[in-house]
Formats: structure tokens, sequence, C-alpha cells
């Protein structure tokens, strides 16, 4: 009996055994799903984190490349407008110098048959300075306006009167008053023209 007792025992002590191993394996388990479960949860979380650190990024890049656009513009627009500036820099004492011009060309257009030598001279003069200023303005590339017998332009002539005219189609320049003239491509001064009716 001794035996069957102590069979008996060394059962129940193999069964608490067995619990207590079931036990500590469940223990063991839950630990490690909760690791896991921990892990997960860090996992995501580093996950957010370099998700959202993607996005800085990209939306880093776009900022930068739209920077980059915009400078790039900028800089465009701003050689535009100095070449621009460069082009036409002139303009202001062309304009001054253009009624200068118009009094020698009228001082050239006398009559030189009736004239004194010294008043010869003079003329003589006076059409050498008109020569060099026309040369002078030609190098800065401007140019005389032609307008005698073209049809009328309002962008290119200013019509100062009117005139029937015989034989001369409506519409028509018949006398350029006074000179209008061209900076490069750009009108400077129209020309002051009489046109036919």
């Amino acid at each position: 009996m001794e035996k069957e007792v102590e069979k008996e025992e060394i059962k129940e002590n193999v069964e608490e055994q067995k619990t207590e191993e079931v036990k500590v394996e469940n223990v063991e388990e839950q630990k490690t799903e909760e690791v896991k479960v921990e892990n997960a949860d860090l996992e995501k979380e580093h996950m957010d984190k370099l998700n959202e650190a993607f996005n800085k990024i990209s939306e880093l890049e776009d900022k930068l490349i739209r920077q980059n656009a915009e400078m790039v513009n900028f800089r465009k627009r701003k050689e535009e407008e100095v070449n621009k500036m460069l082009k036409f820099c002139n303009e202001d004492i062309i304009k001054e110098i253009l009624p200068i011009l118009d009094n020698f060309e009228r001082a050239i257009l006398i009559d030189d048959s009736n004239l004194t030598e010294t008043e010869k001279q003079y003329l003589t003069g006076f059409k050498m300075i008109y020569s060099h200023l026309v040369n002078v303005i030609e190098k800065f590339d401007v140019k005389p306006i032609d307008g005698s017998d073209k049809p009328f332009d309002p962008v290119y002539h200013n019509a100062i009167m009117l005139e029937k005219k015989e034989g001369v189609p409506s519409g028509m320049v018949i006398e350029v008053l006074q000179k209008g003239y061209l900076l490069k491509d750009k009108v400077i001064r129209t020309a002051m023209v009489r046109v036919s009716e």
C-alpha cells in the first residue's frame, strides 16, 4: 500500500508539475504575445513616422522645384526687361535730336542761287552738320519712315490734312510734312502727312 500511496503521490506530483509547466508555458505564450503586440505597435509607430518623413520630404522637394522654376522665370523676365531697356535706351535722346534734324532739313532746302558767298559757306556748313547728324542716328539704327505715294497707315502716319487730288486714289499719302522715324522696329515719331480724300 505504501507503494500505491507513493505512486499516487508521484502521480500527483507529476500532474502538478505538468500543470505548472502548462501554466509556465501559458505565461510565456502570453509574454510572447504581449511582446508581439508591443513590437507591432512599435512597428506601426515607426511606419507612421517614416511615412510622415517621406511626406515631408516630398513636400519639400515640390517646394524646391517650384522655387527653382520661379527663379528661372524671374531671371528670364529680368533678362527680357534689360534687353528691352538696352535696345531702346537711346530713344529719349534721339527724340530730342529729331527737331534739330528737322530744322537743318528746312535750312538746307533754301535755294542757293541767290545767296552771297558767305551765305553759301554757311549753307555748306549746315549740309555737313545735317549729314553728320544723319550718320549718327543711322548708327543707332534710326530710319526715316517712307511715306510719299504710300497708302495711309495710322501706325506710321499722322494725317494732318485731307485733300482731294485727281488721279490719286483715296487714302494715299500725298505729301510728307514732317518725317517720322523708327528706332529699330519701334515707331518713335509718326510722320505728319497730307492724305488724299
